[in-house]
C-alpha cells in the first residue's frame, strides 16, 4: 500500500477490500518496511542488514532488523484496532523462500541462492518465523480465518537459472524443480493455514505450486499466454483458488467493473469450464502491489476489485 500511515492503511485494508481484509505493507517508510526487509525480520535466529548492494546476512540483529520489527509491530497494532469483532478471511503475506534466497546475500556477497546450505537454513528459519507470526495474528484477531500469501516474483527466474550474480556477468545455476517444490511443500504444510502463492512475473508454474500444496495461486492475468491456459484450466478444475490480477497497480482510469473481468470470462468460456463455478473459483485483485499508486487510487482499486468479483458471480457468462 502507498504512504506511511499504518492506521490509515489498516482502515482501508479492512473496509475497502470486502470479503478479505489484509495486513498492509508500507514500503515507502524505507528499508525494513519493504517486502524483503519485512520478511527478513520474520526469520527465526537469522538476521540481515542493509549494505550498498542490498540486504546481507549478519551475525546479530542490528538497526535494520529492529526497524523491521518495530514497523511490523506498528502495523499489527493498527490492524488489531480496526478488526475488533472481525470475522472472515484475513490475509497476511511474506516473501517466499526462493525469492528471499535470490534477494539476500550471504556474508560472501553472493545471493543465498548460490549456497544450498544457506537456502535450506533460510527456508527453515522462515518456516519457524512464520509460525510465530501467524500465531500472533490469530491471537490479535481471534475471529479471523487467516490466509498466508507467499510472494514469489523471482520463482520463475530461480527455476530457469536467470537470477544474476553480484557481478552481473553471469547467472546463478537453476535450482532443481524437485528441490524448489519440496521447500515450498514443507513451508505450506507447516503453516497450518491455507497458503496462496503470488507471482506477478510471466510463466507462473501453476502445476508445481499445486503439487506443493498451494490452496491458491495469484498472478497478473495480462501476462498469461496460450501455453498457460491448460495449467490455468487444470488448476480451476482441481479447486485451486485463482486470484486474477486484472486491475492496474498504479493510477490509471478504471473501466466499468464488468469490463475489467471480460478477459477472465472469455478464457473461462474458451476452456469450457462450468460457468456457475466462475464466481467462486476466481477472485479479482490488482495486477501487483499498490505501493506505487496514490492513496486515493489504492482505495478505489480495492473497491473496484470487489465490484468486479461480484460481476463475475452475478454474470458468469
Amino acid at each position: 500500500m502507498p504512504g506511511g500511515d499504518a492506521r490509515e492503511a489498516a482502515r482501508v485494508a479492512t473496509e475497502a477490500s470486502r470479503g478479505m481484509a489484509f495486513l498492509p505493507e508500507l514500503p515507502a517508510r524505507g528499508p525494513g518496511a519493504d517486502m524483503i526487509g519485512r520478511s527478513l525480520g520474520l526469520l527465526a535466529e537469522m538476521y540481515a542488514r542493509v549494505e550498498p548492494s542490498g540486504w546481507r546476512f549478519g551475525d546479530r540483529p542490528g538497526r535494520d532488523t529492529r526497524r523491521a520489527w518495530s514497523w511490523l509491530g506498528e502495523d499489527l497494532d493498527a490492524l488489531e484496532e480496526f478488526t475488533q469483532g472481525y470475522e472472515g478471511l484475513l490475509k497476511v503475506q511474506a516473501v517466499g523462500p526462493w525469492t528471499l534466497a535470490a534477494s539476500v546475500e550471504t556474508r560472501h556477497g553472493e545471493a543465498a541462492l548460490s549456497d544450498p546450505g544457506a537456502y535450506r537454513d533460510l527456508a527453515a528459519s522462515l518456516t519457524e518465523g512464520l509460525s510465530g507470526h501467524l500465531a500472533d495474528v490469530r491471537r490479535r484477531v481471534p475471529g479471523a480465518e487467516v490466509v498466508l500469501q507467499l510472494d514469489e516474483p523471482s520463482l520463475t527466474a530461480v527455476l530457469r537459472g536467470q537470477v544474476r550474480t553480484a557481478s552481473g556477468y553471469r547467472s546463478h545455476r537453476a535450482v532443481d524443480r524437485a528441490v524448489v517444490e519440496s521447500a515450498l511443500r514443507e513451508l505450506v504444510a507447516a503453516a497450518g493455514v491455507p497458503v496462496t502463492v503470488h507471482s506477478c512475473a510471466p510463466d507462473v508454474p501453476f502445476a508445481l505450486l499445486r503439487r506443493a500444496g498451494a490452496a491458491g495461486i495469484s498472478f497478473d492475468f495480462a501476462l498469461l499466454t496460450e501455453r498457460d491456459w491448460d495449467a490455468f484450466g487444470e488448476a480451476a478444475e482441481a479447486g485451486t483458488a485463482l486470484f486474477a490480477g486484472v486491475v492496474p497497480g498504479k493510477d490509471a482510469p478504471l473501466s466499468d467493473p464488468a469490463g475489467s473481468v471480460s478477459g477472465v470470462r472469455a478464457l473461462w468460456r474458451r476452456l469450457g469450464l462450468a460457468p456457475g463455478a466462475l464466481g467462486s473459483a476466481v477472485a479479482v485483485t490488482p495486477s501487483c502491489g499498490l505501493a506505487g499508486a496514490s492513496p486515493a487510487y489504492a482505495r478505489a482499486a480495492l473497491v473496484h476489485c470487489a465490484k468486479a468479483a461480484r460481476s463475475l458471480a452475478d454474470n458468469p457468462e
